[in-house]
């Protein structure tokens, strides 16, 4: 009886045999689902890949060539990065209407699900920048005024002070920066679109592009505003200096001029 009652479990064995089990259930799942999630991801990511070679093939393989290479009527996309895509295709400059200097920007022909697709499949022919998550571009809490100096400094030699855009040599210009959202400016800054330089994160940290976005919004957003009335460009004192004098000082004499004519003909009469 002794030796029955030594083997006989403790009332508690069983339920810390149902806890290790769940706990090895737990584990199991830990250690297998990660996997699963990962390759849920990765397939979602072939099929997007999938369906931007079906797009490219259909409105881009005529330019860029059937596998990104290049032709003699667009670049390589090969190393590109999917921002770059982003850009292009989000501010309907692709597909171009034509070759030229520059490619205007006009209205957006493809869904942002599209341009997803088609940016997943030019990132997979290389390495390139990434489409910048909403974190990276928000401007909210940025710096204005440094973002200021840093466009005078890098930006205001081709957009103008204040983003209104400019004229280049040969045809080409750079445009106004007027309505274009937070997203394409700093996509605009890590890729360099056409004849604008790159400006990658080595070169300009995150910070500072969106300080230089919140510059942009303030003076040239939809929401800035101009007290000072008809603004002639943006440049400041020497346009509207210029204007004073050839406008104002033009006035002043024509007046005098006019002032001078009918003094004269009165005292002949």
């Amino acid at each position: 009886m002794k030796k029955l009652s030594a083997r006989r479990r403790h009332p508690l064995a069983a339920v810390v045999v149902l806890l290790l089990a769940l706990a090895a259930t737990g584990g199991l799942y830990a250690a297998f689902a990660p996997a699963g999630t990962a390759k849920a991801d990765e397939t979602a990511q072939s099929l997007a890949i999938e369906e931007g070679k079906k797009l490219y093939s259909v409105g881009c393989a005529s330019c860029h060539g059937t596998g990104g290479q290049g032709t003699s009527d667009g670049p390589s996309l090969v190393g590109v990065g999917s921002a770059a895509v982003d850009f292009q295709v989000g501010t309907g400059r692709m597909p171009a209407q034509q070759p030229g200097a520059q490619v205007p920007r006009k209205k957006v022909i493809y869904s942002q699900a599209e341009i997803d697709q088609l940016a997943a499949y030019i990132a997979s022919l290389g390495a390139g920048p990434i489409t910048p998550t909403e974190g990276q571009y928000d401007p909210a809490g940025a710096n204005a005024a440094k973002g200021g100096e840093l466009f005078r400094s890098n930006c205001a030699q081709c957009h103008n002070f204040t983003g209104e855009g400019g004229a280049l040599t040969h045809g080409k210009y750079a445009p106004s920066l007027e309505g274009v959202s937070p997203k394409h400016l700093y996509e605009a800054m890590q890729t360099g679109p056409q004849n604008m330089p790159s400006f990658p994160d080595t070169t300009m940290p995150e910070q500072q592009k969106k300080d230089i976005i919140a510059y942009v919004q303030a003076v040239n957003g939809e929401k800035a505003d101009n007290p000072g009335g008809l603004k002639l460009g943006g440049l400041g004192p020497v346009s509207e200096g210029l204007f004073a004098w050839i406008f104002g000082l033009g006035g002043l004499i024509a007046v005098a001029i006019w002032v001078a004519a009918h003094t004269a003909k009165a005292k002949k009469s």
